[in-house]
């Protein structure tokens, strides 16, 4: 997995990152707006996709788990006079925002916002201290709480398999050493134990906590469940001949977009779950390449482009399918939510 940009630093290549939206060009062509289409941006952020969006004269219907998020877009609303409606909610209850004829366009950026990462009181980034929090939602459990409680094991399993950091075990039990003499509150108490634990070597290229950073942002926000969701979610709501526009920035995501669309494309299948092949029709239909990664220039100019991939469908008149997250096989890590001491 290439790791994420905005996963931990937002510094890239000596400077701070602002907002740009990544792929901007070939999510548009890929989502084909225009005059009297509905538009669902299902992760607002900084209002990139959802103002060029506009200014082609469609409708657009915007989601944001993050408070500040839709509270920063309100210039955007009122200047659009009614075209953009904005909405406080996690973008796998899209479905529930959608007009009852069903969308023209979904477009997902699934990636930490770069807005969080420069708050420090956010606790997203091991570049600036702040309290060692994460959630974009500013509810539920933190990442304090998952580095302060959860057992070793599952700080293993999380740091391995969210981040594929090779040092989860090494970096787990000094975790458990050192909480049990002073808790973890600040993400620079964090960053420092990582640092010492797995310095970093000369060829390194990120910074030695960007992987257990990614990890625990992943999982406090659900982040693997919530894209499988959302997928789900546009296949329901979208009309035939609507498309479903996807922006990833690391393998696991692209991985569960990859697999969804594959699923959709209707071939005749024989799997665990259906040992004798059956054919299914397809619910979602390819646009342009399987995938488009950003170009040189644009990776230059944005260094958050780098590790970008975009996949787009467009639905069929087939009804959707089944919601079974089983086709992207994740492990079960919402259990570890328990944090079992």
């Amino acid at each position: 997995m290439a790791a994420d940009q905005g996963a931990g630093s937002p510094e890239a290549d000596g400077g701070p990152v602002r907002h740009i939206p990544v792929l901007l060009p070939e999510v548009l062509k890929a989502l084909n707006p225009a005059p009297g289409k509905v538009i669902l941006d299902g992760t607002f952020g900084a209002g990139g996709y959802s103002r060029a969006i506009l200014e082609t004269g469609a409708h657009v219907i915007a989601l944001d788990r993050d408070p500040t998020a839709i509270e920063g877009g309100q210039p955007l609303v009122v200047e659009m006079q009614g075209r953009l409606k904005l909405i406080h909610d996690r973008f796998s209850a899209l479905a529930v925002h959608g007009p009852d004829k069903g969308l023209d366009g979904v477009v997902l950026d699934i990636g930490v916002s770069s807005m969080q990462i420069d708050e420090a009181e956010r606790g997203f980034s091991f570049s600036k201290r702040g309290p060692l929090d994460m959630r974009m939602s500013s509810s539920g459990v933190s990442a304090a709480d998952v580095v302060n409680r959860a057992k070793v094991s599952d700080l293993i399993r999380i740091f391995g398999f969210l981040g594929e950091e090779p040092q989860a075990g090494r970096i787990a039990r000094a975790i458990e050493k050192r909480r049990a003499e002073q808790p973890f509150e600040t993400t620079r108490d964090l960053a420092g134990l990582i640092e010492v634990v797995t310095p970093r070597k000369a060829k390194d290229r990120i910074h030695p906590a960007t992987r257990v950073f990614q990890a625990l942002r992943i999982f406090v926000n659900d982040e693997l469940g919530e894209l499988g969701r959302a997928l789900f979610a546009a296949e329901a709501s979208l009309k035939p001949g609507g498309r479903l526009v996807v922006v990833t920035f690391h393998s696991l995501e692209d991985r569960i977009v990859k697999r969804f669309f594959q699923d959709r494309a209707g071939k005749a299948s024989g799997s665990r779950h259906l040992p004798i092949a059956q054919s299914r029709a397809a619910t979602f239909a390819p646009v342009g390449k399987a995938m488009i990664a950003a170009d040189e220039s644009e990776s230059l100019l944005n260094p958050r482009a780098r590790s970008a991939k975009l996949r787009a469908g467009e639905r069929t008149h087939a009804p959707p399918e089944a919601h079974d997250m089983s086709i992207f096989d994740l492990p079960d890590l919402a259990a570890l939510a328990t944090m079992g001491g």
